[in-house]
């Protein structure tokens, strides 16, 4: 039986970038009982922009916090449980415009969000998310966006975006799981993309490396309503 819903809202016009990585980056933000979930022996990060939209907790909006931008930084996971495989992300930081919502996911998900000044462009061939670090504008942009359609079960579209549960690791370091629900979105492929950004001061100097290659793809998904249900610790003798 699924946890109860903690939050509903749309995720819209959601833009991707991935890199390749090497594993050994990321092994130590592994949450316990998980590993890292490959595509093709490929390990990846994204950084993932998107609009956050009509945004209730627990069934209530939010008065001023309905709608607001989002880009993270994050990596896939995979966990077996009783023969069921759980394909989820972990995100390395997050970034929104309102310091309430940065604490209320700290608190409830201990994630790492910060809260920065934002402003985004979307249209028919195009998407940009920025965010203002230090004075300056950082983002990430889309370009040349070509035709929608439904990503192959098999493709590397499919597996960045089909992951539908979060592992976060707690202060004590304990692994929280949740589910998000959502269906099958359409991408439109990128022909250029690009990442500007002090990627040391934002996300660790370990993260250079990948962030500043170009991206093994890039594309923007049209996303949907989704369902966020309520976290779980992992018991002892699930880990």
């Amino acid at each position: 039986m699924p946890e109860r819903t903690f939050l509903t809202a749309e995720w819209r016009d959601v833009a991707l970038l991935n890199y390749e990585i090497a594993p050994d980056v990321l092994r130590p933000c592994v949450p316990v009982g998980t590993e890292l979930d490959l595509w093709g022996g490929r390990c990846f990060v994204s950084v993932v922009g998107f609009r956050f939209l009509k945004t209730r907790l627990m069934g209530a909006p939010v008065p001023f916090h309905s709608n607001f931008l989002e880009v993270n930084l994050r990596f896939y996971v995979r966990r077996e449980i009783e023969g069921e495989v759980r394909r989820g992300v972990v995100f390395i930081k997050e970034i929104v415009p309102r310091r309430a919502i940065a604490w209320v996911a700290r608190v409830v998900y201990n994630e790492n969000y910060v809260a920065l000044p934002m402003r985004h462009a979307v249209d028919d061939t195009s998407a940009r998310y920025e965010w203002r670090l230090d004075g300056a504008w950082n983002g990430l942009a889309l370009a040349g966006l070509g035709d929608w359609h439904v990503a192959d079960p098999a493709s590397e579209a499919a597996f960045i975006t089909e992951h539908y549960w979060g592992y976060a690791v707690q202060r004590d370091g304990s692994t929280l799981e949740y589910q998000v629900e959502h269906p099958r979105w359409r991408v439109a492929q990128a022909t250029g993309a690009e990442l500007s950004c002090d990627v040391g001061r934002l996300y660790g100097n370990e993260f250079a490396r990948a962030l500043s290659r170009k991206p093994a793809s890039a594309f923007l998904a049209d996303g949907s309503a989704i369902v966020v249900r309520r976290g779980r610790r992992l018991p002892v003798g699930e880990v």
